[in-house]
Order: structure tokens, then C-alpha cells, then sequence
């Protein structure tokens, strides 16, 4: 039989058993926090009826989705979270309670060129605000909040949170006449970190088709910088000649006032007019976060507000804000960087037990009592030589193994060896388990990223 090479495709990633335990930890990290506002966890099917998940999409979103059939049925994979929970709440939103907080942490699927840092299967964790005709002002404030605090939870210090208001955007180019490429233009400036000003402008002038004076003058203008109340100041300046842009002005105040409100410091968030977001949902205040020391990755958090992107599947006004973490690309580079933990736990199990008895039932009974105080647990006993289960243990990390003999049982003892110092103790129950929960505890202390 012939044999097929093992591969896996490009722009996906599979992870080795600790790396996998450290993208756990940062799971749960996000779960947590999430939490820790109110959002309930949600999950949606990866794959969606394609005029649901096209419905608005806008921008590459058609040249990247992973379209197929199977039958008659025109079927995608999602390409985000926010479009499929946009169906879900048109779907489901009489038997919701609003505004409706969920989180979400799951795979989607863009067919982009892989690169560094991008893929093409990749998880995205989101947080999302829902409301029912309305929702406050507050909530755009206190999502970039939330992302502040599960930055620093995972141990992050150096990044910030760039926001912008795409009304502002919209008022402005109404003021040079080209309201009706606004969407074109947002797309196009949402390239600047990645090719640079010269080539925006030169996609300005023979994409967009503005002059050469319109697109020097957009370019201008989101490069407006200082302090978030100098750029607040300057664009005071362009107040009063545009409606749109004076709503837009208003509400990016408010949520910068209430960003510091919810304790974000200021070397956190800064105010960037060059943050357009390329998908077409979005109406209001937009976000990008990126890692101060690593500028070439871009943005690994984005998101903002949108008012219609329901209106495709209901009749009922449901706007929403949320944000959502690229966690596959910030674990990527996180990795890259050596900037995860190496102290921090990896292993599958807090202890291993070896049972050094013809009768493995002593070792299966306390087993069994570790577990009920909580200890993750392996049993080991398959027929290996002490040096090669000592090396399994050494391969997983296990930092406790406990050796159960018939003199251990004889006298009611456990050796139990940490594996971190080489200390071993013969002790009772209680004090072995006591040992074990302290340095369980101690190990677990540090953060999972240690930045440089």
C-alpha cells in the first residue's frame, strides 16, 4: 500500500500538546473576563446557507469565503462571528433578553494568501453588545475597556487601543463632495499600515477616481496626531459644516471621556483617524488594537459599532458594537516573539502515579482521591521500565510523580517527587496533597505572556 505524506495545508495551524495547554490558558483567560462583565457564551455552526452569511459582507469578503455546494445547497464557511450572530439574534430575538451580551470563541475561515501572522483557519474571540431599537453610548466605551482588562490579564502592557468614529469619516468626505464613495475610500485608507500613504494615494487617485488635490487632502486629514485632545481639538475645526460629522465628533468624545472613566489609561487608547475598518457593516465607532513593539503584525483586536447589518435578515432594529480578537494571530506572534511563559504550566496532568504493586488497586484509590480534591491525575501502568516512565513523566511536564509501593501502602505513605527541585517526600495523605496544592499554586502565579 502505498503511504500519503503527512502534511498540513498552508494558513493552518496545529499545535504541539503544550503549546495547545498554553493556548487553553489564554482561553480561559478570555472566558473569564468576558464573564466577568455579563456576556454569556455562545456558539454558531461554521457554516451558514451563503446568501446569509453574503447578505452584507462588502469589501474582499466574497474573493475570501470558502464557498461550495453539496446538492442544491449553497453553502459557506463563516468567514467572522459578528454576520452569523447577526442572524442568530434576527432569529432567535424573541426569546432573547436585550441588550444581549455574548462572547464567543471559534474558528472561522478567510481563503487570503498565508503569510506570517495570517491564516486562513484561524480563532477569533468576540464580544458583542446587542440592542433592541437602541443602544447607549456606554457600551462602545466599555468594549475597548474590557479588551484593556483581558490584555493585561494575559500580561500584556505595551499595546494600544486606536479608536475612531467612521461618521466623522463620512462628514468629512461629504464636505469634499464624494459621499457616494465613502465605503470605496474607508477600504482603501484601511490599507495604509500595510502598503503605506504613497500607495493609498496612489489607489485614491485611479481606484477611487478622486483628483490628486481630494486624495492629498483625505490624507491630510487622518494624519492628524498629538494627544487624544489635540486630535479632539483639531477636529473641532471642521465642526459645524457637516451634520454626520458633528454626531460622529460627539459620540468619539464621549467614548474616549468614559474610556478613562472605566480606567484605561491614556498610553492605552489613543485617538487614530486612520482607523477605517474595510468591512461595510460598520457605522460608528471603530477600534483596532495593535502591539506597540511589533507594528509589522498590525492589528490583532478590531471591531466597532454597526446599526443595519440585522436589517438583512429582520425587520427589527438591532444594533450592535463589539470588538474581537484575532487569538490564533496574537498566539502566533506571541510564540514568535518567545513572549509566552516558559515557567508557566503546560502538562496534561498535576500528578502522575506510578503503582509499584502487583495489585494496582491502592494506586487506582488514590488516584481517586486526588481527583476529588480537585488534582488532575494520570494513572500510569503500562509495562515500561522505571526509566522509561520516568522519562514520560520528564516529556509532559507532570511536576508531581508519586510512587505507590507496598511499603508506601504498608505504612500509609506516599512518595511523591517534585520534579521542578528533585525533592522527595514520603508523607500521609493530607500532608503529600498540602505539598502538592501549595506548589500547584506557586507555579501558577505568573502570567502566561512575559513581555520583554
Amino acid at each position: 500500500m502505498e503511504r500519503i505524506k503527512p502534511r498540513t495545508l498552508s494558513g493552518f495551524m496545529e499545535l504541539l500538546p503544550p503549546q495547545q495547554q498554553q493556548m487553553e490558558r489564554m482561553m480561559d483567560v478570555l472566558r473569564n473576563t468576558y464573564a466577568l462583565y455579563g456576556f454569556t457564551p455562545l456558539d454558531t455552526p461554521l457554516m451558514e446557507a451563503s446568501e446569509v452569511l453574503l447578505a452584507k459582507g462588502g469589501g474582499d469578503t466574497e474573493k475570501q469565503i470558502y464557498r461550495f455546494t453539496k446538492g442544491d445547497a449553497d453553502l459557506s464557511l463563516r468567514f467572522d462571528l459578528t454576520v452569523p450572530l447577526a442572524k442568530y439574534v434576527a432569529l432567535h430575538g424573541n426569546e432573547l433578553a436585550f441588550p444581549f451580551r455574548r462572547y464567543q470563541i471559534g474558528k472561522v475561515y478567510r481563503g487570503e494568501r498565508a503569510q506570517r501572522g495570517r491564516f486562513r483557519e484561524f480563532y477569533q474571540a468576540d464580544i458583542d453588545v446587542i440592542g433592541d431599537g437602541t443602544l447607549d453610548i456606554i457600551n462602545e466605551a466599555e468594549i475597548p475597556a474590557i479588551i484593556y482588562r483581558t490584555f493585561t490579564a494575559l500580561g500584556l502592557r505595551r499595546f494600544q487601543i486606536r479608536v475612531n468614529n467612521r461618521k466623522i469619516l463620512n462628514g468629512f468626505y461629504a464636505l469634499l463632495g464624494l459621499s457616494d464613495r465613502g465605503a470605496e475610500i474607508m477600504r482603501t485608507v484601511d490599507k495604509l499600515d500595510k502598503i503605506g500613504a504613497d500607495k493609498v494615494r496612489t489607489l485614491l487617485i485611479d481606484d477611487c477616481a478622486l483628483s490628486a488635490q481630494q486624495a492629498d487632502e483625505i490624507l491630510r486629514f487622518i494624519s492628524i496626531r498629538g494627544s487624544n485632545e489635540d486630535v479632539l481639538a483639531a477636529l473641532s475645526g471642521y465642526a459645524g459644516q457637516s451634520a454626520v460629522f458633528d454626531n460622529g465628533l460627539s459620540e468619539l468624545r464621549a467614548v474616549t471621556g468614559y474610556l478613562a472613566a472605566f480606567g484605561v489609561p491614556e498610553e492605552n487608547f489613543a485617538v487614530d483617524l486612520t482607523i477605517a475598518r474595510g468591512l461595510d457593516y460598520y457605522t460608528g465607532t471603530v477600534y483596532e488594537t495593535a502591539l506597540l513593539d511589533y507594528p509589522e503584525i498590525g492589528s490583532v483586536c478590531s471591531g466597532g459599532r454597526y446599526d443595519d447589518l440585522a436589517a438583512y435578515y429582520t425587520d427589527r432594529h438591532l444594533p450592535g458594537v463589539g470588538i474581537s480578537i484575532g487569538l490564533t494571530r496574537l498566539f502566533y506572534v506571541l510564540q514568535e516573539q518567545g513572549l509566552l511563559n516558559p515557567d508557566a504550566p503546560t502538562a496534561p496532568a498535576d500528578v502522575l502515579i506510578l503503582p509499584m504493586t502487583a495489585d494496582p488497586a491502592p494506586a487506582i484509590a488514590l488516584a481517586t482521591a486526588l481527583r476529588s480534591e480537585g488534582l488532575r491525575v494520570q494513572l500510569y501502568t503500562e509495562a515500561k521500565k522505571f526509566k522509561a516512565k520516568m522519562s514520560y513523566a520528564d516529556k509532559l511536564g507532570v511536576p508531581y510523580v508519586v510512587f505507590l509501593g507496598e511499603d508506601e501502602v504498608a505504612q500509609n505513605l506516599i512518595s511523591c517527587k517534585d520534579m521542578s527541585s528533585g525533592e522527595q517526600t514520603a508523607l500521609p495523605f493530607s500532608q503529600t496533597l498540602a505539598r502538592i496544592k501549595a506548589g500547584l499554586e506557586e507555579r501558577c502565579s505568573g502570567s502566561i505572556i512575559l513581555e520583554k
